[in-house]
Protein backbone atom coordinates (compact mmCIF):
# COMPACT_ATOMS: atom_id res chain seq x y z
CA UNK A 1 0.00 0.00 0.00
CA UNK A 2 1.14 3.23 -0.90
CA UNK A 3 2.10 5.80 1.97
CA UNK A 4 0.97 9.68 1.69
CA UNK A 5 2.39 11.99 4.96
CA UNK A 6 0.42 15.18 5.18
CA UNK A 7 2.36 17.60 6.98
CA UNK A 8 1.47 20.90 9.22
CA UNK A 9 2.13 23.32 6.27
CA UNK A 10 -0.82 20.89 4.68
CA UNK A 11 1.47 19.26 1.85
CA UNK A 12 1.45 15.59 0.92
CA UNK A 13 4.37 13.77 0.21
CA UNK A 14 4.40 10.23 -1.30
CA UNK A 15 7.00 7.85 0.23
CA UNK A 16 7.21 5.26 -2.43
CA UNK A 17 8.00 8.32 -5.10
CA UNK A 18 10.03 10.68 -2.63
CA UNK A 19 8.16 13.47 -3.86
CA UNK A 20 5.55 16.22 -2.84
CA UNK A 21 2.10 15.65 -4.84
CA UNK A 22 -0.98 17.46 -5.03
CA UNK A 23 -5.03 16.78 -4.73
CA UNK A 24 -4.84 16.19 -8.38
CA UNK A 25 -2.16 13.54 -7.86
CA UNK A 26 -3.87 12.07 -4.91
CA UNK A 27 -7.24 12.28 -7.19
CA UNK A 28 -5.32 10.20 -9.95
CA UNK A 29 -4.25 7.37 -7.54
CA UNK A 30 -7.57 6.72 -7.24
CA UNK A 31 -9.05 6.87 -11.06
CA UNK A 32 -6.00 4.56 -11.47
CA UNK A 33 -7.32 2.41 -8.99
CA UNK A 34 -4.53 2.55 -6.47
CA UNK A 35 -4.38 1.55 -2.89
CA UNK A 36 -3.29 4.35 -0.70
CA UNK A 37 -3.63 5.92 2.41
CA UNK A 38 -2.95 9.75 3.80
CA UNK A 39 -0.63 9.79 7.28
CA UNK A 40 -0.59 12.66 9.65
CA UNK A 41 3.36 12.89 9.39
CA UNK A 42 3.40 13.43 12.99
CA UNK A 43 0.98 10.98 14.83
CA UNK A 44 0.35 8.78 11.87
CA UNK A 45 -3.54 9.32 12.47
CA UNK A 46 -5.24 8.31 8.94
CA UNK A 47 -6.38 11.00 7.60
CA UNK A 48 -7.65 9.71 3.81
CA UNK A 49 -11.45 9.62 4.13
CA UNK A 50 -10.55 13.90 4.94
CA UNK A 51 -8.10 13.92 2.04
CA UNK A 52 -10.71 12.26 -0.05
CA UNK A 53 -13.69 14.44 0.97
CA UNK A 54 -11.39 17.51 -0.12
CA UNK A 55 -10.94 16.20 -3.19
CA UNK A 56 -15.24 15.80 -4.09
CA UNK A 57 -15.30 19.63 -2.24
CA UNK A 58 -13.07 20.62 -4.84
CA UNK A 59 -14.70 18.35 -7.53
CA UNK A 60 -18.32 19.87 -6.86
CA UNK A 61 -16.78 23.79 -6.51
CA UNK A 62 -15.39 23.51 -9.84
CA UNK A 63 -18.44 22.84 -11.63
CA UNK A 64 -17.63 19.40 -12.79
CA UNK A 65 -21.44 18.18 -12.36
CA UNK A 66 -22.82 18.03 -9.05
CA UNK A 67 -22.63 14.36 -7.65
CA UNK A 68 -23.78 15.03 -4.35
CA UNK A 69 -27.14 17.80 -4.80
CA UNK A 70 -27.89 19.50 -1.18
CA UNK A 71 -30.81 17.23 -0.77
CA UNK A 72 -28.56 14.02 -0.82
CA UNK A 73 -25.84 16.06 1.54
CA UNK A 74 -28.84 16.44 3.69
CA UNK A 75 -30.40 12.86 4.00
CA UNK A 76 -26.62 11.74 4.40
CA UNK A 77 -26.04 14.05 6.90
CA UNK A 78 -29.41 12.93 8.70
CA UNK A 79 -28.31 9.10 9.00
CA UNK A 80 -24.95 10.71 11.43
CA UNK A 81 -26.10 9.24 14.96
CA UNK A 82 -28.39 7.12 13.58
CA UNK A 83 -28.89 3.49 14.40
CA UNK A 84 -28.95 2.83 10.61
CA UNK A 85 -25.90 4.67 10.06
CA UNK A 86 -23.92 1.55 10.03
CA UNK A 87 -26.24 -0.38 7.58
CA UNK A 88 -26.39 2.87 5.24
CA UNK A 89 -22.63 3.01 5.07
CA UNK A 90 -22.79 -0.52 3.76
CA UNK A 91 -25.45 0.10 1.29
CA UNK A 92 -24.45 3.25 -0.16
CA UNK A 93 -20.75 1.31 -0.46
CA UNK A 94 -22.39 -1.73 -2.30
CA UNK A 95 -24.92 -0.03 -4.72
CA UNK A 96 -21.92 1.82 -6.09
CA UNK A 97 -19.98 -1.01 -6.01
CA UNK A 98 -22.68 -3.02 -8.16
CA UNK A 99 -23.43 0.28 -10.25
CA UNK A 100 -19.57 0.44 -11.12
CA UNK A 101 -19.53 -3.31 -12.43
CA UNK A 102 -22.51 -2.67 -14.68
CA UNK A 103 -21.04 0.74 -15.59
CA UNK A 104 -20.43 -0.31 -19.39
CA UNK A 105 -23.49 -1.62 -20.45
CA UNK A 106 -25.55 1.14 -18.85
CA UNK A 107 -23.44 3.30 -20.78
CA UNK A 108 -23.85 1.53 -23.88
CA UNK A 109 -27.92 1.20 -23.12
CA UNK A 110 -28.30 5.04 -22.99
CA UNK A 111 -25.98 6.10 -25.52
CA UNK A 112 -28.16 3.19 -27.71
CA UNK A 113 -31.05 5.34 -26.81
CA UNK A 114 -29.49 8.35 -26.93
CA UNK A 115 -28.57 7.98 -30.62
CA UNK A 116 -32.13 6.46 -31.59
CA UNK A 117 -33.95 9.43 -29.77
CA UNK A 118 -32.04 12.16 -31.20
CA UNK A 119 -33.25 13.85 -33.90
CA UNK A 120 -29.79 14.53 -36.14
CA UNK A 121 -28.83 11.02 -35.94
CA UNK A 122 -32.60 9.71 -37.09
CA UNK A 123 -32.23 12.78 -40.34
CA UNK A 124 -29.03 11.51 -41.07
CA UNK A 125 -30.53 7.65 -41.81
CA UNK A 126 -33.44 8.99 -43.44
CA UNK A 127 -31.34 10.75 -45.59
CA UNK A 128 -28.93 8.15 -46.10
CA UNK A 129 -31.63 5.86 -47.33
CA UNK A 130 -33.26 8.58 -49.71
CA UNK A 131 -29.89 8.41 -51.53
CA UNK A 132 -29.99 5.10 -51.58
CA UNK A 133 -32.95 5.46 -53.76
CA UNK A 134 -32.25 8.29 -55.43
CA UNK A 135 -29.06 6.50 -56.29
CA UNK A 136 -30.93 3.55 -58.03
CA UNK A 137 -32.84 5.74 -60.28
CA UNK A 138 -30.06 8.18 -61.34
CA UNK A 139 -27.89 7.68 -64.78
CA UNK A 140 -24.46 6.43 -64.16
CA UNK A 141 -22.00 8.60 -65.87
CA UNK A 142 -22.11 7.81 -70.10
CA UNK A 143 -25.98 6.76 -69.43
CA UNK A 144 -28.80 7.92 -70.81
CA UNK A 145 -31.71 8.53 -68.52
CA UNK A 146 -34.12 5.72 -69.81
CA UNK A 147 -31.48 3.98 -69.91
CA UNK A 148 -30.58 4.73 -66.20
CA UNK A 149 -34.77 3.85 -65.29
CA UNK A 150 -34.46 0.55 -67.56
CA UNK A 151 -31.66 -0.76 -65.04
CA UNK A 152 -33.26 0.53 -62.03
CA UNK A 153 -36.76 -0.57 -62.37
CA UNK A 154 -35.12 -4.05 -63.21
CA UNK A 155 -32.91 -3.77 -59.65
CA UNK A 156 -35.97 -2.96 -58.34
CA UNK A 157 -37.26 -5.98 -59.48
CA UNK A 158 -34.47 -7.85 -57.41
CA UNK A 159 -34.42 -6.65 -54.08
CA UNK A 160 -34.36 -8.68 -51.32
CA UNK A 161 -38.00 -7.76 -50.48
CA UNK A 162 -39.80 -8.74 -53.55
CA UNK A 163 -38.10 -12.22 -52.86
CA UNK A 164 -39.75 -12.21 -49.45
CA UNK A 165 -42.88 -11.38 -50.83
CA UNK A 166 -42.37 -14.24 -53.17
CA UNK A 167 -41.82 -16.48 -50.83
CA UNK A 168 -44.74 -15.66 -48.65
CA UNK A 169 -47.36 -16.47 -51.16
CA UNK A 170 -48.78 -19.81 -50.75
CA UNK A 171 -47.83 -22.61 -53.54
CA UNK A 172 -50.12 -24.13 -55.61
Amino acid sequence: MRILRKYTNRRLYDTSRSCYVTLEDVKQLVLNGENFQVQDSKTGNDLTRNILLQIISEQEAEGHGTLLTNQVLQQLIRFYGDSMQGMMSQYLEQSIAAFLEHQDRIREQMQTMMGAANPLTMMGRFADQNMAVWNMFAPKPGESAPEAEEKASEEAKDTPADDAAKDDKPKS
